[in-house]
């Protein structure tokens, strides 16, 4: 399976911008989460964020609050996720990217939770309460894995921070396109555009813009303003939760891939 980094790198040689979409494990359900791995990934998606539902979701906005609750309500587990990647990840083009708290890794064990994802076919991690000062206790033994973690930027992060998180974020750098939690917005801020240029002159990693990224305009907004990638979650999720139609997911998921498409 191909790594976050290496997708990156092709994309790259081929000056097309990434869609990366976001959805819930286990919200409807299981089985449909499985299809809708597949939906994204025949339509569009050139990675796919899957989330590890956690019951105190300190960075997700309702939508995914919601869905966290209700995956976990139907007893939705971690093993029982992993089983699941087990199955499809070896139908699936897109290197999946797995979003979780640090509890769930802890609770786990941080060495025996790496192997279990590389093992299933997870290639890259993103946890959300991981601060810069305490990530090199995962950085280093995901990397020997075989899984890159990804850091996330905040739009309020001084210069000096940028840089330093950029250094240690593996794969791409997550830049959070506003302050406060996950969720569906208006429009995208024009701070966005500047984050992304003060990134440019501290590093050559792909940058991915994420939360607030919900319509094919606002894609298409952060692409031209010179971000690799647009991340799309509360849309997507909401979408599939209130359809249970895979296919409506599809649709929408190339509809934002053509948006980003440059001619």
């Amino acid at each position: 399976m191909i790594s976050v980094s290496q997708r990156f790198e092709q994309l790259r040689d081929r000056a097309e911008p990434a869609l990366i979409p976001f959805i819930t494990a286990g919200d409807p359900s299981l089985e449909l989460t499985a299809k809708a791995l597949l939906a994204l990934d025949r339509h569009g998606a050139d990675f796919i964020e899957l989330g590890v539902p956690y019951a105190d979701p300190l960075a997700d906005g309702p939508v995914i609050q919601s869905a966290a609750v209700r995956a976990l309500a139907r007893g939705t587990k971690l093993a029982d996720i992993l089983a699941m990647v087990t199955a499809i990840a070896p139908q699936l083009q897109a290197p999946l990217i797995l979003f979780s708290y640090y509890n769930p890794i802890l609770n786990r064990g941080i060495g025996q939770f790496l192997q279990a994802i590389y093992k299933a076919g997870v290639r890259g991690l993103v946890v959300p309460d991981l601060p810069l000062e305490e990530a090199e206790v995962l950085l280093r033994p995901a990397s020997d894995v075989g899984v890159e973690v990804t850091m996330l930027v905040a739009p309020t992060s001084p210069k000096e921070r940028l840089e330093a998180i950029a250094q240690a974020s593996q794969g791409f750098i997550y830049l959070v396109s506003t302050t406060g939690v996950t969720g569906m917005r208006h429009t995208v801020a024009q701070r966005v555009k500047t984050m992304i240029e003060n990134l440019r002159t501290v590093t050559d990693k792909p940058i991915g813009v994420g939360f607030g990224i919900s319509q094919p305009e606002h894609a298409k907004q952060v692409i031209d303003w010179g971000a690799d990638a647009a991340i799309v979650g509360s849309a997507m999720v909401k979408r599939l939760a209130e359809s249970q139609d895979v296919n409506a997911l599809a649709q929408f998921c190339a509809t934002l891939k053509r948006a980003i498409r440059r001619d």
